[in-house]
C-alpha cells in the first residue's frame, strides 16, 4: 500500500483526498507515430530512460550468453548433417493460422489515432518522466495522472510526483474486467472522441485491489 506521504502528497496537488490512486504504466512499447505529427507535439521522447544496470545487463548478455548460443546453434546443425535429420516436418493437422483478426491484438495500447485524445496523451507521456510508472488519480469530478521526475521510482514511497494530465470525469470512462491475474491486470481508459488507452503494470497488490474494486462496484469512479 502507498505510504502516508505519497498520500499526503497526493491531496496536496490535488486539493482533496483521492477516491482512487494507483501506480501503473504502458504494457508495452509506445508505437511510433508519424513524423509530422511527432514534430508538432515536439518530438517527445517515446521511450522510457533506462537505468545504467539495463546497459551492464545487456553488455554481459552480449559477451557470455550469445557466443554460447551461437556455438549450441552449430553444434545441433552439424548434428543434423551427420544423422540426416535436417528435414522440416510438415505441420501437423489442426495447427494452422485461422486468420482471426476480430479480437484486438493484446499489444495494441491505443485506438491508433493519434490527432485524438489517447494519441496526443501518449505523445507527453514519456516528457514527464524517464520513468514509465504512472501514478493514477480520480476524484469524484477528476481522473489525474502524475508522473515523478526520478529515474528510478518506487511506487510505495515516490513522494515527487507532479500532475502531468488532467480530465474531467465525464470526460474519461474507466472499463476493467473483473477476475484479472492481478500480475497481468488492466484497464481500459475511453474517451468522448472515442479514442482509448489500455493500461497495466500495476503497482501494489493492495492499491491494485482496491482500485479494480471501485471500479467495479457502485462507487463514485464507475462510470
Amino acid at each position: 500500500m502507498a505510504k502516508r506521504k505519497v498520500l499526503r502528497r497526493a491531496g496536496r496537488i490535488l486539493g482533496e483526498e483521492p477516491a482512487l490512486l494507483v501506480w501503473c504504466g504502458i504494457p508495452s512499447a509506445v508505437p511510433r507515430p508519424p513524423k509530422e505529427i511527432h514534430r508538432a507535439a515536439g518530438k517527445g521522447r517515446l521511450k522510457p530512460g533506462r537505468h545504467w544496470a539495463v546497459y551492464v545487463g545487456a553488455v554481459l548478455f552480449c559477451v557470455i550468453v550469445v557466443p554460447y548460443m551461437l556455438m549450441d546453434l552449430l553444434s545441433q546443425k552439424a548434428a543434423r548433417r551427420i544423422d540426416g535429420s535436417g528435414r522440416r516436418n510438415p505441420p501437423s493437422p489442426g495447427r494452422e493460422e485461422t486468420g482471426d483478426t476480430g479480437a484486438r491484438p493484446r499489444d495494441q495500447v491505443f485506438d491508433g489515432d493519434w490527432n485524438l485524445t489517447a494519441g496526443q496523451l501518449l505523445l507527453r507521456w514519456y516528457d514527464a518522466s524517464p520513468n514509465r510508472a504512472r501514478l493514477f488519480l480520480a476524484t469524484r469530478d477528476r481522473v489525474c495522472f502524475a508522473a515523478s521526475p526520478r529515474r528510478r521510482v518506487f511506487p510505495h514511497s515516490a513522494d515527487d510526483f507532479r500532475l502531468m494530465a488532467e480530465f474531467g470525469s465525464g470526460e474519461v470512462r474507466i472499463e476493467a474486467e473483473t477476475g484479472q491475474p492481478r500480475g497481468f491486470a488492466r484497464f481500459d481508459l475511453h474517451f468522448p472522441d472515442g479514442s482509448w488507452l489500455t493500461l497495466g503494470n500495476l503497482a501494489g497488490p493492495d492499491d491494485a485491489d482496491r482500485f479494480f474494486d471501485a471500479v467495479a462496484g457502485p462507487g463514485p469512479v464507475r462510470r
